[in-house]
C-alpha cells in the first residue's frame, strides 16, 4: 500500500490540469484535483470559448450589411446584450458540467477549494486539511495584469468583460497584444465606439510585420480608433475631474452619467464606478464609459507556498521547469500558463499529456513547443505557424512568397478589406519556414497548413498541390515567384 493519499494531486481545474488528471486516472493511478473557482479554467470560463462566441456575435453587424449589398432585403434592430449574455452563461455552465463529469467518470476526487503546497509531497486545502501525494502537478494558469498607475482600479480586465450588465457606449482598450486587438474588433462589431491605445509602434508585437500592418489597417477600416505610440498617464472618475477638458469627451452621455453611489467614488467593484476621465501621453484628455486593460498576464504563483519548498520562480512569477515540466523539486511538476512557456490552451493540454506519459507510463516525453499553429481572432482574422519574415531572415537566407488582394466576396460589393497569404521559404533547404494568413477563417486554414509545415514540406511540395478554385487559400499553392529575398 502506498504511503501517500494519492499518486497525483493536481492543483488547478483548467484544460491542462483536467486533462492530466483524467489521463493519469486512466492508468490506474489514484488522482485528486483542487480548483478554487470554476472548472474549465481561463479558456472555457473567461477566455477562448466565451471570447470566440462574442466574436461570432460581433460579425453579424457586418454580415447584415454585406447581405443587403448582395440583394437581400433586411431589417435589423440593435444588438441585445442581455439575451446573448444569458445564453452565454448557460453555455459556460453546460461546459463546466462536462468538465466535472469527465473528472468524476475518470475516478478523480475533486475539492472545490484553494490548495497550496505545504512540502514536496503535501498539499494543504483552504479548510486546513492536508493531503499527501507522490506527485504534485501545478496547473493554476494566470490572470490579467493591471498597470501600476493612478486610477487603474477603475478599469476592467478581460476577466471582467464577460460579466458586464450592459454594453458601454464608449470603451478605451489599453494594449496591443492579441487580447486587446480581439476585443477591439468584438466590441466595435457589437456597436460600442472603441478607442485603442498601444504604447508600441505597431500592434501584435512578435508576429510577422506585414501581417501586423494589414490587421491594423483592417481594424481601422472597421471603425477602431487605433492609436499606436500612445499610453495612459492618469485615470480618474469623470465626476472628480474638471469638466472643461481639452479634446472634449468620447461620449456626452458618459460625461454626464452618475456613478453608482452618486458621489463619484469607487464602490469596490472593478469597472462599475461610472465614466472615466483619461489623460494620455499624446496630450489628449477623453472620457469613456469603460476602460479595458489588456496589458499582459501574470502566472498565478502568489501564495502557493512554492518558493518555501524549493520550487524556483522566474522574474515574471512563472514556475521554472525543464523540458519534462519538472521543477527543481523532483516530485513537483507544472504545466500551462503558470510556466509562461507558450500560453495556449492546446499547448497546456499537450504538456499535461506529456507529463502523464513521462511520470505514469514510464516513457520520458519532452514537450514539443516547435512549429505550433495559432490563430488570433482579430477582424480580420490571423493564422500563423512557424517563423515570421523578420525571424527567418535573421537565421538564414530566405525567399518570401506573398500576395495581398481583395477576396471575391468583398470585391463584388466594392468593400476594401484585403487578405494576405504568405510563405517564408529557406533558400538552402526549400522548406517552408513560416506560413501567415490574414483573412476570414484564417484559423481554420492555418490548422491544415500547419500540418504541412510541421512535416517539413518544401515550397515545391506546396506547388505540387492542385488549387481549389475559387478560394482565397488557393494562393498558397499558386505563388510561383518570390516577391523578395533576404
Amino acid at each position: 500500500m502506498s504511503k501517500f493519499d494519492y499518486d497525483l494531486f493536481v492543483i488547478g481545474g483548467g484544460s491542462g490540469g483536467v486533462r492530466a488528471a483524467r489521463v493519469a486516472g486512466a492508468t490506474g493511478a489514484k488522482v485528486a484535483l483542487a480548483e478554487e473557482d470554476r472548472y474549465g479554467g481561463t479558456c472555457v470560463i473567461r477566455g477562448c470559448v466565451p471570447k470566440k462566441l462574442m466574436v461570432f456575435a460581433s460579425t453579424y453587424s457586418e454580415a447584415f450589411q454585406e447581405a443587403a449589398a448582395y440583394g437581400w432585403e433586411i431589417s435589423t434592430g440593435a444588438f441585445n446584450w442581455g439575451a446573448f449574455h444569458e445564453r452565454l452563461n448557460s453555455e459556460l455552465d453546460r461546459l463546466e458540467g462536462i468538465y466535472r463529469n469527465l473528472l468524476k467518470n475518470s475516478g478523480v476526487e475533486t475539492f472545490d477549494q484553494r490548495a497550496k503546497v505545504a512540502d514536496a509531497h503535501t498539499v494543504e486545502l483552504a479548510d486546513g486539511t492536508t493531503k499527501t501525494a507522490k506527485h504534485i502537478l501545478i496547473a493554476v494558469g494566470g490572470h490579467p495584469s493591471v498597470p501600476d498607475m493612478p486610477g487603474a482600479e477603475y478599469g476592467i480586465t478581460s476577466d471582467d468583460i464577460f460579466h458586464l450588465e450592459k454594453l458601454p457606449e464608449t470603451m478605451l482598450i489599453v494594449g496591443g497584444g492579441y487580447i486587446a486587438c480581439e476585443f477591439a474588433g468584438i466590441m466595435t462589431g457589437l456597436g460600442v465606439k472603441v478607442c485603442q491605445y498601444y504604447r508600441g509602434a505597431q500592434v501584435l508585437r512578435g508576429f510577422d510585420d506585414e501581417a501586423r500592418g494589414l490587421i491594423a489597417d483592417g481594424m481601422r477600416d472597421r471603425g477602431v480608433d487605433l492609436h499606436t505610440g500612445t499610453n495612459i498617464i492618469e485615470m480618474k472618475l469623470a465626476k472628480d475631474h474638471d469638466p472643461e477638458m481639452e479634446g472634449g469627451t468620447a461620449s456626452d452621455a458618459a460625461a454626464g452619467a452618475e456613478p453608482p453611489d452618486g458621489k463619484g467614488k469607487w464602490d469596490g467593484k472593478r469597472g462599475t464606478a461610472g465614466p472615466i476621465w483619461v489623460k494620455s501621453t499624446n496630450g489628449g484628455e477623453m472620457v469613456f464609459d469603460q476602460v479595458l486593460f489588456a496589458t499582459g498576464r501574470t502566472p498565478n504563483t502568489k501564495d502557493l507556498g512554492l518558493e518555501d519548498v524549493g520550487v524556483k520562480i522566474g522574474r515574471r512569477g512563472e514556475i521554472i521547469v525543464d523540458e519534462y515540466s519538472q521543477t527543481d523539486v523532483p516530485s513537483i511538476y507544472a504545466i500551462g500558463d503558470v510556466t509562461n512557456r507558450v500560453n495556449l490552451t492546446p499547448v497546456a493540454i499537450r504538456e499535461g499529456m506529456a507529463f502523464v506519459e513521462t511520470v505514469f507510463n514510464g516513457n520520458p516525453t519532452p514537450v514539443d513547443h516547435d512549429l505550433i499553429p495559432s490563430a488570433v481572432f482579430t477582424q480580420p482574422e490571423f493564422g500563423t505557424v512557424g517563423l515570421s519574415e523578420e525571424e527567418a531572415r535573421e537565421q538564414e537566407e530566405i525567399e518570401v512568397y506573398a500576395t495581398s488582394f481583395r477576396p471575391m466576396q468583398q470585391a463584388f460589393i466594392d468593400e476594401k478589406g484585403r487578405v494576405l497569404m504568405k510563405l517564408i521559404v529557406s533558400k538552402e533547404t526549400r522548406k517552408v519556414l513560416g506560413c501567415h494568413i490574414v483573412a476570414d477563417h484564417a484559423g481554420e486554414m492555418i490548422q491544415l497548413a500547419g500540418i504541412a509545415v510541421k512535416m517539413g514540406a518544401t515550397k515545391e511540395d506546396f506547388d505540387r498541390v492542385c488549387a481549389v478554385h475559387p478560394t482565397m487559400s488557393e494562393e498558397l499553392v499558386t505563388m510561383k515567384v518570390p516577391v523578395r529575398t533576404a
